[in-house]
């Protein structure tokens, strides 16, 4: 039997790392970060345990990169949907709703992700959040900014705020009320990316909402979007 090629255990590796990121955004969605250990990441994706510390330092690091990971993908698939348009006022409703849409629809998951962002630690370098950062540049940019560099900090710091108001334990702030406020300072109409209640052209549906497999290509032909 000859030994596999370079490029196959590359693709081998490159699906165990997406099935642990996969593995991790599910578990805690369902049970929460501190309830979620390695070992269940590392059974749920069906991956030997050694490999959960062979890609990555730690669970924190792990986790924050599968979250960052639904958050770019989510951003990405709102932004690039039909109809397209590079139209810079409504990609930035676009990437609102993407990020409040997982406060709504994520909410386990999101909570622990800020509370993981208040860590010593805060944000880790990896190529999801690069990504991201990169997405939410881009849309700075095309909304009109003349200086991305500082224009992006603030979205984001914008962004995180809405997300923190929406889950507050015990306080939480309805979503439709955060996006008014982020559409009035940006000078965004309602009617734009997609209001609430409504499914909206390319909108996202039920089964989308509660389906992340699409965002981690855990199969030989897995096709990124």
């Amino acid at each position: 039997m000859s030994p596999r090629s370079a490029l196959v255990n590359e693709e081998l590796r490159r699906r165990s790392k997406e099935r642990l990121l996969h593995a991790a955004v599910e578990l805690v969605s369902e049970h929460g970060y501190e309830a979620t250990t390695l070992g269940d990441i590392a059974d749920r994706a069906g991956s030997a345990r050694g490999l959960v510390s062979y890609y990555f330092p730690g669970k924190r690091q792990l986790v924050q990169s599968a979250v960052h990971r639904l958050m770019h993908r989510t951003l990405e698939e709102a932004l690039e949907r039909e109809p397209c348009t590079d139209d810079g006022r409504e990609r930035m409703a676009r990437a609102i709703d993407a990020i409040l849409g997982l406060a709504r629809d994520r909410p386990v998951l999101m909570r622990q992700h800020m509370a993981g962002l208040l860590q010593a630690e805060g944000f880790v370098p990896c190529p999801e959040q690069r990504r991201l950062a990169e997405l939410l540049s881009d849309t700075v940019a095309r909304h009109g900014s003349s200086d991305v560099e500082s224009d992006y900090p603030m979205l984001r710091a914008l962004l995180m705020g809405a997300v923190y108001a929406a889950l507050m334990p015990g306080a939480p702030m309805p979503v439709p009320v955060l996006r008014a406020e982020l559409f009035k300072r940006y000078r965004l109409d309602w009617g734009m990316g997609v209001p609430p209640g409504t499914g909206g052209p390319g909108g996202t549906c039920e089964k989308d909402r509660t389906d992340m497999a699409r965002f981690f290509a855990t199969e030989p032909d897995a096709q990124s979007k």
